[in-house]
């Protein structure tokens, strides 16, 4: 019998907050939309909270040892929704993401998310290789890679980021160098800077300075260079590659008044509906832009910018500093934890968290490009409610049963 009195309970609390102001924010944002489906979207995020709250008191009952045992039937039955999804899902905007069903939509990418989580977790917690192995940084990047590229197959290139997040920050707390982790993210630097001649050498100049210096070895060194070499020389190519949305983000959020008008509308209109906030913002259900229709999705991805306008800064202050509290708690039950598994599942599940929140508030201050990543607990959608409450689930479990190995 669990003792209840023993939850973080700071933690729910923290997460119940942010999940009512989005509710609140989801009503404000649509108050003045034409239609009853639209203005009943706070509804169906109010139902959708209650479902995710009933998920995460079964999940908190579960023992760990059923994920751990299981994490690997998950991850392939992840990766075969993944793939059905590509002949049998439903098309928006250009993107197989979604099955349907009815007024209910569930997105594959977001349950493979947490299956990649649990199989890393089981990886990094029974691997006999060393934390340098090159066998054991291949297949970790194998397991993360092809869920990568069957959700690029959507294409959902956002949602493929969260991925490689998740594969770094258990890199990081399973022991690898930091500096080695810089290493191997450097081609991805090398393909970016390769847009022009200048930088690239620049960077291909520094990066041999770095090597010179931290000397991981001649083998690795080499590696490292004839990648970086390689994705610079690719860079074209992946750019021919990206769909015209795609680079239109890119050059949007590169210069925004390159298409005022077009892909560059709601980056300005995000950030003109944050700036007239000010301090104290306009009032609950007075926002200007909401209710002249000037910012677009601003029920899911630019969620956010809501909360600017009409409460201000310390209404931005005020979430921020629950996400902040929620980051802080979530991370010192991962330290805390003897459980290998455990530890690995909770900066899993951080990851996948800080990740999306820093994405989408810096999409809507424009120091990010738009990749449709939600606010967790705070914009629309059910399926992204669901997921985030069941990784703050299994947080609070692994945090009750910390002392268990």
């Amino acid at each position: 019998m669990l003792d209840y009195r023993e939850f973080d309970w700071k933690l729910i609390g923290a997460v119940l907050a942010l999940s009512l102001i989005g509710i609140l924010l989801i009503l404000s944002a649509q108050y003045h939309a034409d239609s009853d489906y639209l203005r009943s979207y706070y509804e169906r995020q109010a139902l959708w909270l209650s479902l995710a709250v009933m998920l995460f008191a079964v999940i908190v009952h579960l023992p760990l040892r059923l994920f751990d045992f299981s994490a690997y039937l998950l991850y392939v039955v992840a990766l075969i929704l993944l793939v059905l999804v590509l002949f049998f899902g439903s098309t928006k905007m250009g993107a197989l993401r979604w099955f349907s069903f009815g007024p209910i939509n569930l997105a594959p990418s977001d349950i493979a998310k947490l299956a990649l989580v649990f199989a890393l977790a089981r990886f990094f917690a029974y691997t006999k290789l060393g934390v340098k192995s090159k066998r054991r940084l291949a297949l970790s990047g194998l397991m993360t890679l092809i869920p990568v590229m069957l959700i690029l197959k959507q294409p959902d290139l956002g949602t493929s980021l969260v991925f490689f997040i998740i594969l770094f920050v258990l890199w990081f707390w399973s022991g690898l160098s930091p500096w080695y982790l810089l290493l191997i993210i450097s081609p991805l630097v090398s393909l970016i800077a390769a847009f022009h001649w200048l930088p690239w050498a620049l960077y291909i100049v520094l990066l041999l300075v770095f090597l010179a210096i931290i000397r991981p070895g001649p083998v690795f060194s080499i590696a490292i260079m004839v990648f970086n070499l390689a994705f610079g020389a690719v860079t074209p190519f992946f750019w021919g590659r990206l769909a015209d949305y795609q680079k239109m983000r890119i050059l949007t959020f590169l210069d925004p008044g390159r298409d005022p008008r077009g892909a560059g509308y709601q980056i300005i209109q995000s950030k003109i509906a944050i700036g007239s906030g000010g301090v104290w913002g306009k009032g609950y259900l007075h926002g200007s832009q909401a209710r002249l229709d000037f910012l677009p999705e601003r029920h899911t991805d630019f969620i956010f910018s809501v909360l600017g306008e009409e409460l201000g800064l310390w209404g931005t202050i005020l979430v921020l500093v629950l996400f902040g509290f929620i980051f802080f708690r979530s991370i010192r039950i991962a330290a805390r934890c003897r459980n290998r598994f455990a530890s690995y599942m909770v900066m899993g599940a951080v990851a996948i968290l800080f990740f999306q929140f820093l994405v989408n508030i810096g999409l809507t201050l424009g120091f990010m490009p738009v990749t449709g990543l939600p606010l967790p607990f705070v914009s629309y959608g059910g399926t992204s409610l669901m997921l985030s409450w069941v990784l703050i689930a299994l947080i609070v479990n692994a945090g009750y049963h910390w002392q268990d190995y």
